[in-house]
């Protein structure tokens, strides 16, 4: 699996707010993040099936 990078545009408050929770985590923000987006697609497969592509997606 190849790891790819995004760029985000968040306030600082929410910024603030996110590193403050990861930190409570024991995780760096981007740690926190993947683990928010994993928990969505497990949230969203589980109710809707599991999201397959036909062909190789990036």
């Amino acid at each position: 699996m190849a790891v790819k990078s995004i760029s985000v545009r968040i306030d600082s408050e929410m910024l603030d707010k996110l590193h403050y929770i990861a930190d409570y985590e024991g995780r760096s923000a981007n740690g926190q993040i993947v683990v928010l987006i994993r928990k969505l697609i497990e949230e969203y497969e589980s109710e809707h099936g599991e999201i397959t592509f036909k062909s190789n997606h990036s």
